[in-house]
């Protein structure tokens, strides 16, 4: 018996990094999973991957911002399992740019990308929840939706704000048994950091063995984690599992940082 057994997850952003390792925890643990990404060839990849292990998934092409696109995800949901009991919105970007040579594209594509998706996402889901008489959103915050950081002050932003909506959203569905807390991942090996620059201040480096890749481990090390290296998409994987299943029953409108202790 698996933790998710006969649950239903949607789970965005699944072709790649923390999503991807969600998809294959919640796999093991007996769920049901709908995977979106604008990743079509990796997204299939992994579905059929799953799928030949067991596992009953679907991938759907999904741009998150795309309003209609939910409305046809979570109905295609309900069509191909019956429901939807989970929804981990995972999809972001995580761009970096000092504030005065911030175009106001550049600020509007980050609240669109990591703060609109998470609100249509979360306003599709509970519809769907309230007919199975609950379930639970998990939304993809980070460290830097705490902790502030030179250069990344759209970042910030954006994932303060999931932070907050996280809360509000929380208290209004909390007598429905519509459980809903953020994800709070520290500095994480995810191809995302192939795309950042050094604006963190830590030091990002290329890595010694000339792949198209940071020293992830490097990085975390000049930030000072306590713990000394960086984390793996399958820690926060775990703690995805945990708040996906009814082992977190009595939480909501929490917070889980799993950061290597960055912000105590």
């Amino acid at each position: 018996m698996g933790s998710l057994d006969n649950k239903t997850v949607l789970i965005t952003g699944a072709a790649s990094g923390i999503g991807r390792a969600a998809a294959e925890a919640m796999a093991k643990e007996g769920a049901n999973l709908v995977l979106t990404d604008i990743d079509v060839p990796e997204g299939k990849n992994l579905a059929a991957k799953l799928m030949k292990e067991g596992t009953k998934a679907i991938f759907l092409q999904q741009d998150v911002v795309d309003e209609a696109r939910w409305g046809e995800i979570v109905e295609e949901a309900k069509t191909e399992f019956g429901g939807l009991d989970v929804l981990v919105n995972n999809a972001g970007i995580a761009p970096s740019a000092p504030l005065t040579e911030m175009t106001l594209e550049f600020w509007e594509t980050m609240m669109e990308v990591n703060v609109d998706s998470v609100f249509l996402g979360t306003k599709y889901a509970i519809p769907a929840m309230r007919e199975r008489g609950g379930g639970s959103i998990i939304n993809l915050s980070s460290i830097a939706g705490i902790k502030g950081n030179a250069g990344m002050s759209a970042y910030n932003a954006s994932k303060g704000a999931v932070r907050l909506f996280t809360k509000g959203v929380a208290l209004e569905v909390a007598t429905e048994n519509i459980r809903v807390n953020s994800m709070h991942p520290g500095i994480i090996r995810t191809p995302i950091w192939g795309k950042m620059d050094d604006s963190l201040g830590g030091g990002i480096m290329p890595r010694a063995d000339g792949a198209n890749d940071v020293d992830v481990d490097a990085l975390a090390q000049g930030m000072n984690i306590p713990m000394g290296h960086s984390g793996s998409p399958q820690e926060i994987a775990n703690g995805l599992v945990f708040l996906a299943s009814d082992a977190s029953s009595h939480m909501t409108g929490a917070e889980l940082v799993i950061d290597g202790g960055y912000t105590a």
